[in-house]
């Protein structure tokens, strides 16, 4: 792969399988030195301004929309089905264009369908055509080899129980909905997988559309940009949807705000997220990471959803309020980010900075005036003053303090949120096989409510909840 030197180009369009910018023309936040970098790996060390240092919840307080916490977990599995870079470094400049993206920049659930049954064949039952492979010894799990390694088609959805359980989630609702189609009839054999993957498809984009997004960037924001032409929109492509670094780098790593530093999965079974005292080769960590497997080690949705008939007022839990404050676990991470093991810091937020810087992206004032809002003003970023980062601020970071100041650290804020949602809604737009492309009227049908659909309604009909 060619890298383009320390001053990467900056054009308009890019080729879809590629990373891009939505404002080529904004200067980077910072040039990229030793005292910068520095100054990053100050601002998001552990026991520094994002850390709160504290379980404490009035020092990282929930989310006051009473957001559930499924939501954070959610978000992570949809950037897996839209994003993967395991080649661009820290340690240096990278070029959005010089950067592959292993993932369609499409809500098409390529990380769990692969390459189709016959490419990725080892992702279905050979004993029952047009559905994913479920171990029959272990149905609550995904599948997995005999050194306990995921039979997926992302590794990343193996990072911790509760995104592997969405996973499992996802491969049950699929077979359901074949299930569903050969009920129904009318469809000849050979085409039943292609029709419920079409079904699974279009009520999962719907559901991001009409429920994730609405929690995430607000339900005034998404019918506004429904409404227009698409002129008035920052993300533009010429050929097909691409994944600009604005998004992938800054705004859509708002989850990580979101994180509790632990959860319980299960009426029995409660732990932090990680603990990195553990030895990483036990078989059943008292912690939520992935890879493992053990009777314990699955979720109960109703601790992370609202499904409609919660037995108690405490369910589902509920995600960390969005804003510069990281839960403490975070800033100790046992492992490095994919293609990097060992080079890079253990902190999550120092990760999160640099890739900004690696990538020249720009700040989030700038970000702010070219998109017409009124930028943040210096009183909201006094913290990072001794940074110098209070008047041309990292984008992640920019977009966190955004989110706490505008709108009291219950959905993103105007940057992020336009950031975000045009993304979102612009891929399936430039997909011609999408809902909103090919039959943008049309309405879910599996739910109980004809017309509507949740993600307590996906996990219903996968038999999971």
């Amino acid at each position: 792969m060619e890298i383009r030197g320390i001053n990467p180009p900056r054009s308009r369009y890019y080729d879809r399988g590629q990373f891009g910018r939505l404002f080529p023309g904004l200067p980077p936040f910072a040039a990229d030195s030793h005292q910068v970098r520095e100054a990053l790996l100050e601002l998001g060390k552990k026991g520094g301004v994002m850390d709160p240092g504290t379980t404490d919840p009035s020092k990282n307080p929930e989310n006051p929309a009473k957001l559930s916490a499924g939501f954070t977990y959610l978000g992570q599995f949809i950037d897996h089905d839209m994003t993967f870079d395991p080649t661009s470094s820290l340690e240096r400049q990278n070029d959005p264009e010089a950067v592959a993206n292993f993932r369609t920049p499409m809500l098409e659930l390529d990380n769990v369908y692969g390459s189709g049954p016959i490419a990725s064949s080892h992702l279905y039952d050979a004993s029952k055509p047009g559905k994913l492979l479920i171990d029959a010894a272990a149905p609550r799990d995904v599948p997995r080899n005999s050194q306990l390694r995921a039979l997926i088609g992302d590794p990343r959805n193996d990072e911790n129980v509760i995104v592997s359980q969405l996973h499992v989630a996802f491969l049950k609702f699929h077979n359901a909905v074949v299930d569903h189609v050969i009920s129904k009839g009318g469809v000849p054999r050979g085409e039943v997988f292609a029709e419920a993957q079409r079904i699974v498809r279009w009520h999962y984009q719907w559901m991001v559309v009409n429920e994730f997004l609405p929690h995430i960037v607000g339900e005034s924001l998404v019918k506004d940009l429904m409404k227009d032409d698409c002129h008035n929109r920052c993300y533009r492509w010429r050929h097909e949807p691409f994944i600009p670094v604005e998004f992938a780098v800054a705004a859509y790593r708002f989850g990580h705000s979101q994180v509790k530093g632990g959860y319980q999965a299960n009426t029995t079974f409660a732990a932090p997220v990680f603990d990195i005292t553990l030895d990483p080769s036990l078989p059943d960590p008292n912690d939520l990471r992935g890879g493992r497997r053990a009777e314990r080690r699955f979720v109960e949705w109703k601790f992370f959803f609202r499904m409609g008939t919660d037995p108690a007022p405490n369910l589902p839990q509920i995600g960390q309020r969005i804003d510069t404050k990281l839960s403490t676990v975070l800033f100790e991470l046992p492992f490095g980010p994919p293609g990097l093991p060992g080079a890079s810091p253990a902190s999550l937020a120092q990760r999160n900075l640099l890739r900004s810087l690696a990538f020249g992206m720009p700040s989030g004032q700038d970000m702010a005036r070219a998109l017409r809002i009124k930028p943040l003003q210096a009183d909201d970023l006094a913290d990072v003053k001794h940074l110098n980062l209070d008047r041309s601020t990292p984008p992640w970071f920019y977009i966190l303090r955004e989110a706490d100041r505008c709108e009291e650290g219950k959905r993103l804020g105007p940057v992020g949120g336009r950031i975000v949602a045009e993304v979102f809604l612009g891929m399936l737009e430039g997909d011609r096989l999408s809902y909103l492309r090919a039959d943008p009227d049309w309405k879910p049908f599996l739910g109980r409510k004809p017309g509507d659909f949740s993600m307590g309604e996906l996990l219903r009909f996968a038999g999971v909840a």
